[in-house]
């Protein structure tokens, strides 16, 4: 195994790592959404960014899966 690919297994081992931890972050989120959802004296300015942090979440754990799958040449 080269330095190359001993260096990208790593980093993709991190990759995965932050992947996990940004799902369970989008986890809780959704969670926490749901349940102030049920509240009728939720406030609204709060659950808007509590939904577009989980957005990002989930636009942030896209990219980072997509760093994972290798290129192939045509």
């Amino acid at each position: 195994m080269s330095d190359n690919d001993t260096e990208e297994l790593l980093e993709n081992m991190e990759l995965e790592e932050r992947i996990i931890q940004l799902r369970e972050e989008h986890r809780d989120l959704d969670e926490a959404i749901n349940r102030m959802a049920d509240n009728p004296f939720i406030d609204q300015l709060r659950l808007r960014r509590m939904k577009k942090r989980k957005l990002l979440l989930k636009d942030t754990i896209a990219r980072l899966e997509s760093k994972l799958i290798p290129d192939m040449d045509a």
